[in-house]
């Protein structure tokens, strides 16, 4: 009967494990955000990020009209310029996908004045 109560507390040891690491997944599983919401990436979009919280590993689908808009990684000197300075990459397909890394990140459009007279630019910080 010794052998029995052993097998138990094993088999509850390991479901103890196998339940602590599902646990851990989720509470680490990354999240897809939908930049600016319902509207896309679009006029006066930089408060967006106010009060949320990005992780490395997320990932940002900037959707948008390719054929009013683009999306432009840039540097911090080219966000305050809205500028193509620092240019790290563009995006043209009106539904693009950037996985998040640690750091800040700038992106702007630079279709007309969008980004300096319409609030088309955004600073992301990623923990």
């Amino acid at each position: 009967m010794g052998q029995g109560r052993g097998n138990s507390a094993i088999i509850a040891i390991m479901l103890l494990f196998c339940m602590l690491v599902f646990h851990f997944q989720i509470a680490h599983a990354y999240t897809t955000h939908i930049v600016g919401d319902a509207a896309g990436w679009t006029f006066n979009v930089n408060n967006w990020p106010n009060g949320k919280r990005f992780v490395g590993g997320d990932n940002f689908v900037f959707k948008y009209d390719p054929k009013v808009h683009n999306l432009v990684k840039v540097d911090e000197e080219g966000y305050k310029t809205c500028t193509r300075t620092g240019n790290i990459a563009v995006f043209t397909s009106g539904n693009d996908t950037i996985l998040l890394v640690s750091g800040t990140h700038y992106f702007i459009c630079l279709t007309s004045d969008h980004c300096q007279q319409r609030g088309m630019k955004m600073a992301i910080n990623v923990l």
